[in-house]
């Protein structure tokens, strides 16, 4: 469940014809030849020898892909591959026990739904009644529910399988209403009883209780009498059952260590019985239980420190004779290093395994690997060496944590909050971390969740901690200047965040700094850009702010990480909006929301539903305007944010406002006003009070005072943080009330003023609007 594409990695070693003792130049080969069906792009042949990491000899080209674009380009290809297949026949796709599947093999599931309905595929899923699929409800999918069978088919199956034997008197209306109409029921204890002496068949019937009570348990004893009465087969099946639900016959060959004849025979028992069944011929066959409880009957039998000393065995065997397969799964060896209670080299394999699926984007799966590496380092006595990995391991497992459950999610914060007390505990013990950035990593996640779940008495506390540790550090500095300066921006000092945002972008150093996104989650430059972008908007730059935002768009591209493009996407739209560019803010939202949907980042998700209401608000399009924000906003809560609340309500509002819903824009609008007193996000305070402003005239019975008011209060608190794109807006819409009154003159010495402090003219909606203003007020 843990292993990213676990079975799509073995259908192409199946398909490919893969054997244990392959060289890899042979398994390459044989790849080659597989993939030479479908017409494979070079490109995508060598996404998929990586994906079964095969080394690229040369015949494949080098792909220079950040993490997350190769896992987008692994999963086309894999989509490609189906579609190419398609073209030459129908295919028949059969993904079974999806409820035991890794995250990233249900990501292909749903990509694949949505491309075969178009192909001639027929796709065929199978999952117990707990798991949950999306994709029920879609046209083109059916949902199949598989009931008990009937007393006819019930009949039939178990003649079939006692063949030319009879029952004893008695049996088959025992077993038919025991088994519960259920197939496995009936075929295992059908084969139980059959199995027995004649003797035996009543008393192995009336130890089967009616289905009301225990049906699993009651094939858990069947099965464990069918493996009693196979002698040592017995232990070939214990053997297997420690190994998994699948096993290669050289593998079982190594760990059970007996002769070629002997295992020979006892495999052909469990065969015969139907336990088992077999593909291929050994040496190169490999093995399949015939249902997982099978599996688990066989285990259960194991006494506890037999069964650790097998899967001690097998993690030996693996590591010193399977090599290949030791170091592309070594989340098997730390699986089976923990139940034989080597509990330090089985952390030592899942963050081994975490490092690999971190490499391949695989976030969910690196998330329960990392946990797992932890929580067998907590089982195990303190020591400084086992201090320092805990410490390297609980701050690798914030980055894939940020992007999944965002930034302010609990499971997040917890993470941060531990990383900072496992460094605080080093720095008391004086024990040197190996890696100087991480203290600054785990402020920088502090500072990061603070910022999303905005509150900017703690920002500003923990940049002025960032700035005092980072000494004269180049990296430090500019990364504790980029917090500060975002920091500044949104708690309302403006001016002084472009000096701190300035600063850092002087310290940049793209060769240096590259390596950073990995740490903080995208590229420090291009995030700079960005709210430099937003603030120079905010300054009364607009012309100067789009130039950033287009230097933002390009480094992001440049960069080729996906965080990166996904943050400059977002951010940006936010300058494209403010200046009235709705074309170039939605073409950004759109394609930030399918990274999104293929990173599983749900903040980003959130923000950039929010963001394309706005966008719609711009066009006039307000229905769509206040669905878009009131779903954005809802999902962007649930990750515990808040950032940008006071805005999205804001836009909120006055959408209602346009469709006449003034209760409803009223009550949005306090909320805005409750949201900056709570938090301090003033960033876009005084849009609030124009807004207000702007609406107290829309009502039935028009409040110009109260809207007088209003814009007054915007103004000031414009002026007051510099912000003269606001205190425009602010301006414009107090001279436009003035102008209807007929105070044409002060309307005109109060707009031109501020109109005249631009030194760009007509490039933003505002801008425009003044001017035709003073145009009427002259």
């Amino acid at each position: 469940m843990d292993s990213a594409l676990h079975p799509i990695i073995g259908q192409l070693e199946r398909a490919a014809g893969f054997v244990h003792d392959d060289p890899a130049h042979a398994k390459l080969d044989k790849l080659d030849a597989l993939l030479a069906q479908s017409a494979t792009p070079p490109q995508d042949a060598a996404l998929l020898a990586e994906l079964l990491s095969l080394p690229n000899d040369g015949r494949h080209p080098l792909l220079s892909l950040d993490p997350q674009q190769r896992r987008r380009r692994t999963l086309e290809s894999l989509l490609v591959q189906i579609e190419a297949l398609a073209r030459q026949n129908p295919v028949l796709m059969i993904f079974e026990d999806a409820h035991w599947a890794d995250p990233t093999s249900l990501e292909l599931v749903d990509l694949v739904l949505e491309r075969i309905s178009v192909l001639p595929v027929l796709l065929i899923v199978t999952f117990r009644p707990e798991f949950e699929p999306p994709w029920i409800g879609l046209p083109h999918v059916t949902a199949m529910t598989i009931n008990r069978l009937g007393r006819h088919d019930i009949d039939a199956m178990i003649d079939r399988i006692v063949d030319n034997k009879s029952l004893p008197p008695g049996v088959r209306e025992d077993l038919i209403e025991r088994t519960d109409g259920i197939p496995l029921f009936i075929e295992e204890i059908t084969k139980a009883v059959i199995e027995a002496e004649e003797d035996e068949a009543h008393r192995t019937i009336a130890d089967i209780p009616p289905p009301r009570l225990a049906i699993p348990a009651t094939l858990h004893a069947s099965l464990m009498a069918r493996l009693d009465r196979l002698g040592p087969a017995k232990e070939i099946a214990q053997i297997g059952s420690v190994i998994g639900r699948e096993f290669s016959h050289a593998l079982l060959e190594a760990v059970a260590q007996k002769s070629r004849v002997d295992l020979e025979t006892e495999l052909q028992r469990l065969i015969a019985a139907g336990l088992l069944f077999r593909h291929g011929t050994p040496p190169h066959a490999s093995y399949l239980f015939k249902h997982a409880l099978v599996q688990d009957a066989a285990y259960s039998t194991l006494l506890r420190e037999p069964r650790r000393a097998l899967h001690a065995r097998i993690a030996q065997t693996l590591n010193e004779q399977f090599a290949d397969i030791a170091e592309s799964k070594p989340e098997l060896l730390a699986r089976h290093c923990t139940e034989a209670g080597e509990i330090e080299r089985a952390a030592g394999f899942w963050g081994k395994a975490a490092q690999r699926s971190l490499a391949r984007s695989a976030l969910p799966e690196a998330i329960a690997q990392l946990r797992y590496a932890l929580d067998q380092i907590a089982a195990l006595p303190s020591s400084s060496e086992l201090r320092r990995e805990q410490v390297r391991l609980q701050v690798a497992l914030i980055t894939p944590l940020i992007h999944v459950k965002g930034y302010a999610a609990r499971e997040t914060k917890e993470a941060v909050d531990q990383a900072m007390l496992l460094v605080k505990r080093a720095e008391v013990l004086g024990e040197h971390l190996e890696d100087p950035l991480l203290p600054f990593v785990v402020l920088y996640g502090q500072w990061a969740a603070n910022l999303v779940a905005f509150n900017a008495d703690k920002l500003l506390e923990l940049t002025e901690q960032f700035l005092s540790l980072a000494g004269n550090n180049r990296t430090n500095v500019m990364v504790g200047n980029r917090a500060r300066g975002v920091s500044l921006i949104h708690a309302g000092e403006i001016a002084s965040g472009l000096e701190y945002l300035d600063r850092a972008l002087e310290l940049y150093d793209p060769i240096e700094h590259r390596s950073l996104a990995a740490r903080f989650g995208q590229d420090v430059r291009t995030t700079i850009l960005a709210f430099r972008a937003l603030t120079l908007w905010l300054l009364g730059f607009p012309e100067a702010a789009m130039a950033d935002a287009g230097r933002t768009m390009s480094h992001a591209r440049e960069f080729g990480q996906v965080p990166t493009l996904t943050h400059a996407l977002v951010i940006t739209s936010f300058t494209f909006i403010l200046c009235g560019n709705s074309t170039e803010a939605m073409a950004n939202l759109k394609e930030a929301t399918v990274l999104a949907d293929e990173t599983g980042a749900v903040f980003w998700k959130a923000i950039g539903m929010a963001s394309q209401g706005c966008a719609f608000a711009l066009t006039g399009q307000i229905p769509s305007a206040v669905t878009m924000i009131s779903s954005g906003l809802d999902a962007f809560r649930s990750t515990g944010s808040t950032l940008y609340t006071p805005w999205y309500l804001t836009s909120l509002a006055a959408a209602y406002a346009e469709l006449g819903q003034f209760d409803d824009a009223s009550h949005y609008l306090d909320e805005a006003v409750l949201t900056v007193q709570t938090t301090k996000e003033k960033w876009c305070e005084a849009e609030i009070h124009r807004i207000a402003g702007e609406i107290a005239l829309r009502t039935a019975k028009p409040d110009v005072a109260k809207a007088r008011t209003a814009f007054a209060r915007a103004l000031t608190i414009a002026r007051s943080q510099r912000a003269k794109s606001w205190e425009l807006r602010a301006a414009t819409s107090l001279a436009r009330v003035m102008r209807d009154n007929g105070e044409r003159d002060n309307g005109r010495e109060l707009l031109e003023p501020v109109y005249g402090s631009f030194t760009d003219r007509f490039v933003t909606r505002d801008l425009r609007e003044a001017h035709a203003l003073l145009d009427e007020l002259r």
